[in-house]
């Protein structure tokens, strides 16, 4: 189904510059999960996504369409939606992919077929590493961006031992793996890791009972969508909280499903590249705007599809006309918005950004994030990628 954007009025503060006019006749093929266990991830890309259109896009008329698809967060689906979108539908550029192993699945598609794809969410870090393209650009975060900071951070609270649990895929491999390197590097001691299979895990009190039964100072733990609602719950339904607090990757109490996690959110600590709490005029402005076009405030999944959209006009501004240029130009992408501020390392293609440590705390209007600290940004090693120019 393709969508016609038109530009409107942008609840912003003035200080916001508006870019130039695009290119006519730009196709995106946003590629998300609709439906499944990601589906809210999926739904809440594509509203700030939109929005970043609306408040970057052209004024004068309708220049981009976009084509949706649903990849189910499934591999084999998201390859075959991949093909349509290539194939068929003859799109300029791709923008979404929440799945890592959706992402691992395209990649060979993507750079195969030179259409430049803007990550809005998957975080394995081979696709800005090993299986990096000049054809991929993330505007998300690394999986080991996230997690390696907030190892020697904790160790720096004076927390000596954790327990890790997570799901057993790349995701939860990649960000325990980065956490673990953070914290033992620090001094830290890891003394027990859990994983649970993805997707299928209801019941986590034997996964629970090991990590209790463990000695450590703190568990960490990457969930998110669903499970990371159903985890939160049994740890605190489980009698662990106090004894043994609970950290993790954000997206363990993402804005999007946190009140459904209610008091067992409580408390909890995590790192993560955004939370609608941080203090600059550009994330006010997109705060407002994306609370009153939506009913709800944004979350990481927001800004992420508010950024890449802006990634891309910002790319067609800059002269970008068709897939090979709008490539190059997006190596090039830099600009200080809800996150602070935030540029495309042009050695892997991946996003440098800042990490905020932030507790879910109760505030008058429901649960909110309390920023603990900034963590610096700083460009993921190149796990060797070794970037070829686009074309």
């Amino acid at each position: 189904m393709k969508h016609t954007i038109t530009t409107a009025i942008f609840a912003a503060t003035a200080s916001l510059a508006t870019l130039p006019a695009l290119a006519e006749d730009i196709t995106v093929g946003l590629l998300l999960p609709y439906s499944g266990v990601y589906a809210a991830l999926g739904n809440d890309i594509e509203a700030g996504f939109r929005l970043g259109i609306e408040r970057y896009g052209d004024q004068a008329g309708d220049s981009i369409q976009i084509v949706t698809e649903d990849s189910e967060a499934k591999p084999p689906v998201g390859l075959a939606k991949t093909r349509k979108l290539v194939l068929q539908d003859k799109v300029d550029v791709i923008a979404g992919v929440v799945s890592s192993g959706v992402l691992g699945a395209v990649r060979d598609m993507v750079d195969g077929s030179k259409v430049p794809l803007i990550v809005a969410n998957a975080g394995n870090d081979e696709a800005t590493g090993a299986q990096c393209s000049p054809y991929i650009t993330r505007m998300s975060f690394s999986n080991q961006q996230v997690n390696r900071p907030m190892g020697k951070w904790m160790h720096d609270q004076g927390i000596q031992k954790v327990f890790t649990i997570a799901p057993d895929y790349a995701a939860g491999q990649q960000m325990i793996g980065a956490f673990v390197d953070g914290f033992t590097a620090a001094g830290g001691e890891i003394v027990g890791q859990e994983w649970t299979p993805f997707q299928k895990t209801q019941d986590f009190g034997p996964y629970l009972a090991k990590a209790k039964a463990s000695g450590a100072d703190a568990v960490y733990v990457f969930y998110a969508g669903g499970e990371a609602i159903s985890f939160v719950k049994q740890y605190d339904s489980f009698g662990m909280k106090a004894d043994i607090p609970l950290y993790g990757a954000g997206f363990l109490t993402s804005s999007l499903y946190v009140e459904a996690e209610g008091p067992a959110a409580e408390g909890v600590i995590a790192a993560l590249h955004y939370v609608p709490t941080i203090d600059n005029a550009e994330n006010a402005a997109f705060v407002e705007a994306f609370t009153a076009a939506n009913g709800r405030l944004p979350s990481e999944y927001a800004v992420h599809g508010y950024d890449a959209a802006r990634a891309l006009t910002q790319a067609l501004a800059a002269g970008a006309t068709d897939r090979e240029t709008i490539a190059q130009a997006l190596r090039g992408v830099s600009f200080d918005g809800p996150r602070g501020a935030t540029s495309i390392d042009p050695a892997t293609n991946n996003i440098v950004q800042p990490i905020y440590v932030y507790e879910t705390v109760r505030g008058e209007a429901g649960l909110t994030q309390k920023v603990l600290a900034t963590l610096p940004a700083e460009a993921d090693p190149a796990g060797g990628c070794a970037m070829a120019p686009a074309g």
